[in-house]
């Protein structure tokens, strides 16, 4: 949605902006492109941080790459001597790297370590909380971060199945599931995607401290600047909307939300991108 993102923040004002989740760097290019004054970019993928060096490499002297999760981003302006700034986008989605990448187990499209660390310096990967978690708590990881129906049925399976031998293949862990879980002639879906969205949750914490992270955020944001947040499942946008609202009419700081309904991908895009079908984007701006 980089040409919604690029009309919301207005980066042909100038100004200091933040890409809390740079990936390749296709928001940040764009905001160079348009006329940002200077963009940092953050990602706690390290391995995905060179990719958007080359991209961004004609505009080298009006960006940084930092490798930092995007909830730090107060350290890093504190870091650069930033106070506030003129725009941020916050893009919650996996990247094609990292859903493609050989060995990041993101996928079971085919046979990786269950990895599905973003950073992989740093953390428990699914396969140990498959180890380690008990069948209670498998099936509770399951139910809220994957709203899975058969999740007691599928935890279960694990823990059966883990007494004998190790779950440590996205290959295993989808045929397990496939086994388990009835599938009707009319489901468009892998019985496994949501068991694989909800331990991807659960090992990056993609909703911890999101509510906070926006808070934040606003209170860095100079009056007339925008927050532009792109999610990819339910979870996230129930977060990303009720956070906003309070903001607008509960906090010591102005908020205007700019997005009453979430805007989504044109017809365009998702025939080029079918992932961006399930993009939602929100928008608020700081006023004075």
């Amino acid at each position: 949605m980089m040409t919604e993102v690029v009309t919301i923040l207005e980066p042909s004002r100038g100004g200091q902006f933040l890409d809390c989740t740079v990936g390749s760097g296709g928001h940040s290019r764009a905001l160079l492109e348009a006329g940002a004054s200077h963009v940092i970019g953050l990602d706690r993928d390290n391995e995905i941080l060179p990719m958007a060096a080359v991209r961004l490499e004609p505009w080298q002297k009006r960006f940084e790459l930092v490798h930092a999760d995007f909830r730090n981003f107060e350290t890093v302006l504190d870091q650069y001597g930033i106070s506030s700034i003129d725009g941020a986008i916050t893009d919650l989605g996996m990247s094609q790297m990292q859903l493609n990448g050989e060995g990041r187990g993101f996928s079971f499209r085919r046979d990786d370590p269950l990895d599905m660390r973003m950073d992989r310096s740093a953390g428990e990967t699914a396969a140990d909380i498959l180890r380690d978690t008990s069948e209670a708590g498998l099936a509770e990881i399951i139910f809220q971060y994957g709203e899975e129906r058969y999740a007691r049925r599928i935890a279960r399976a694990i823990v059966g199945t883990r007494v004998h031998k190790p779950l440590d293949s996205t290959g295993q862990l989808a045929a397990l599931i496939r086994r388990v879980v009835p599938r009707s002639k009319h489901q468009r879906i892998d019985p496994a995607t949501r068991t694989f969205q909800a331990l991807r949750i659960k090992v990056n914490r993609e909703l911890d401290g999101l509510d906070q992270f926006i808070n934040t955020m606003c209170h860095r944001l100079r009056t007339g600047a925008r927050l532009v947040i792109i999610s990819f499942h339910s979870l996230e946008d129930r977060i990303v909307k009720t956070t906003f609202r309070k903001l607008a009419h509960e906090s010591e700081i102005a908020l205007r939300i700019l997005t009453k309904r979430p805007m989504r991908a044109g017809s365009n895009e998702i025939d080029g991108n079918p992932r961006a079908r399930s993009a939602k984007l929100r928008a608020a701006e700081r006023l004075a």
